[in-house]
């Protein structure tokens, strides 16, 4: 049925949202199956175990908390669907890819491609860091202050909030080098233009790494000085980039 969409340059404004409408569906069909398989995965593998291992050496061998009888339940759920929206995003990435590439250049499409695998890569990488050192850090940090006077009682929704977002923060903020890539090859931005503007992209790092993280300086920290790194790597692919659409542009001038 896609096929009868099949999006070309000189399609009408209507057949472009019908399209999009087409994609969209098949994108909340794939969430939907994906979620399937999620409640299934965490219903019969330790996925929970999996995010609260991180705090067990700190809470002293007890378990985590809920106030409510529903909210395992709820938490279970929560999980299927973050777990359905992982499974679906290739799917995803997939539609969106459909409906955008046939507005693309043959030199643009070529280049983009590669950096949507780049993505993964980078957004597991995030994923990894921010669970293996940052996470354990941050707990470390953030439950060494008044030991003498507080008791723990930590609850598994607080708690999960604070691990999910910071998964996903580490996770997205590490795609910089891809969404700078794509710029670069669809020539909005320059590596000149990122040099000009480091000290503008460092205080906006640094305003984004308070935001994403749970508050805590260390894992801010630790999220600001790959972003540092990451920034000076896309300024790299950025010129890689740049020098290739140019010598390809004067090839066919000449």
């Amino acid at each position: 049925m896609m096929g009868l969409y099949s999006q070309t340059k000189d399609m009408p404004f209507l057949d472009h949202l019908e399209e999009l409408r087409w994609r969209i569906l098949w994108s909340l069909l794939a969430v939907g199956i994906g979620s399937g398989i999620g409640f299934f995965l965490v219903t019969h593998f330790d996925v929970l175990g999996l995010l609260v291992s991180p705090i067990e050496p700190l809470i002293e061998g007890s378990r985590l908390k809920y106030l409510s009888p529903t909210d395992p339940f709820f938490i279970t759920l929560k999980l299927a669907v973050i777990t359905g929206v992982l499974l679906a995003f290739p799917i995803i990435v997939h539609q969106l890819w459909a409906f955008l590439s046939p507005a693309l250049t043959k030199t643009e499409r070529r280049a983009i491609v590669p950096s949507l695998y780049l993505g993964l890569v980078l957004f597991m990488a995030g994923v990894a860091m921010a669970y293996y050192v940052v996470l354990p850090l941050a707990l470390r940090f953030t439950m060494g202050f008044q030991q003498d006077s507080l008791e723990q009682a930590i609850v598994i929704g607080a708690y999960l909030s604070v691990v999910i977002k910071l998964l996903l923060a580490f996770g997205v903020v590490f795609e910089l080098p891809v969404v700078v890539l794509v710029l670069s090859v669809l020539g909005i931005v320059t590596p000149d233009l990122l040099r000009a503007k480091r000290d503008w992209a460092f205080a906006s790092i640094t305003v984004l790494a308070c935001l994403l993280t749970p508050g805590d300086i260390v894992s801010s920290i630790l999220m600001m000085i790959p972003l540092f790194v990451l920034y000076e790597v896309s300024i790299g692919l950025s010129a890689l980039v740049t020098r290739r659409r140019l010598a390809e542009a004067a090839v066919a001038e000449g």
